[in-house]
């Protein structure tokens, strides 16, 4: 692990919480020492309990004039998001707060996508959907004149306000296969938090893929509260439906349908998807672990509703504890 260069960062979840609560939520967590916002994008929430799905970039515009910190979001270009306009308004906030914004793209959930009415490709037609979108979207920002037709149709397509600078475009992966694709192209890597040897698996295939040297960030799902038992009903009552594999989640077409399945996960089969502990120190632990296999930004999501308490804890009893061994200050 290279002893710098490394970012704590929060994760604000637009499926559970309102926008308006979770501006407040990032100014919390910028002042409790937190690094960096990474924000979801979803139409739906994961379940009726979260209950929420606000618009990710009408939000992201007014949390980073309210905040100094960079900003990151895991998006969908390609069904939802048409890549010319998905260029437009990342060049927009990458011109108005200059290099802290990145965008991190996959390959969309049923869930979320099926609301244009076209149809849901399989797996590989997506991925290759999600490179030419990329590839549309970095042609302009450098300012060209874009005519596409195949997976996507972009017609004469030109941007004029420009970012100044190519944003980062970071692949996200949950399985090796996925992580070796997207180490030829992306700028860098996002997964989540898996059991070590899992992880390590993910991190091998990303570098044998061409992501050798390129950042690695790691979205860490964890669930903290006063007290284990709180810290598991919190975590089980919020997100048992995302504990299934990628090849299940992405292909769900309906809220109904994830309650539907998370209705049979018990609260004790929560880990290893969610890290449950009330100790500083086993969360310290894992993180540390984290580092170790070369992430150089955690994103900590921290999946029950009580956000305050978490916040206020992990700035004074984690974090600090967190940069001393990755040998740094915050």
């Amino acid at each position: 692990m290279e002893k710098n260069d490394i970012t704590i960062g929060y994760h604000a979840s637009h499926e559970q919480f309102k926008p308006s609560y979770l501006l407040t939520l990032v100014q919390k967590a910028e002042q409790a020492g937190f690094g960096n916002i990474l924000s979801s994008d979803h139409f739906y929430p994961w379940s009726e309990n979260q209950g929420e799905s606000g618009y990710a970039w009408s939000w992201l515009g007014a949390a980073m004039h309210a905040t100094a910190l960079p900003f990151g979001v895991v998006s969908a270009p390609g069904q939802r998001y048409h890549p010319a306009v998905a260029a437009q308004k990342v060049a927009t906030l990458c011109e108005m707060f200059q290099h802290r914004f990145f965008i991190a793209a996959g390959s969309g959930q049923f869930l979320n996508e099926r609301i244009t009415g076209q149809r849901w490709p399989n797996k590989q037609e997506r991925n290759e959907r999600l490179k030419v979108c990329v590839d549309i979207m970095r042609a302009l920002w450098r300012g060209e004149t874009v005519t596409y037709k195949g997976l996507v149709e972009v017609e004469n397509a030109k941007l004029y306000t420009l970012p100044g600078y190519t944003p980062p475009v970071l692949g996200a992966a949950i399985t090796p296969e996925t992580a070796e694709w997207v180490g030829g192209w992306a700028d860098g890597l996002i997964t989540i938090s898996k059991p070590p040897q899992e992880l390590q698996e993910v991190v091998d295939a990303f570098k044998r893929g061409g992501g050798e040297g390129k950042p690695m960030h790691l979205k860490v799902q964890l669930s903290y509260d006063k007290s284990p038992e709180k810290a598991r009903q919190g975590a089980h009552e919020q997100w048992r439906n995302n504990v299934f594999p990628s090849s299940l989640l992405s292909d769900i077409p309906t809220v109904k349908g994830f309650d539907a399945a998370g209705s049979m996960v018990k609260p004790d089969e929560l880990e290893p998807h969610v890290r449950i502990s009330d100790s500083a120190q086993q969360h310290l632990d894992w993180l540390a672990q984290d580092l170790e296999l070369g992430f150089t930004n955690l994103h900590l999501h921290n999946v029950n509703l009580e956000q305050e308490q978490y916040i206020e804890f992990f700035g004074e009893r984690v974090l600090p504890e967190l940069y001393k061994i990755a040998g740094q200050t915050n």
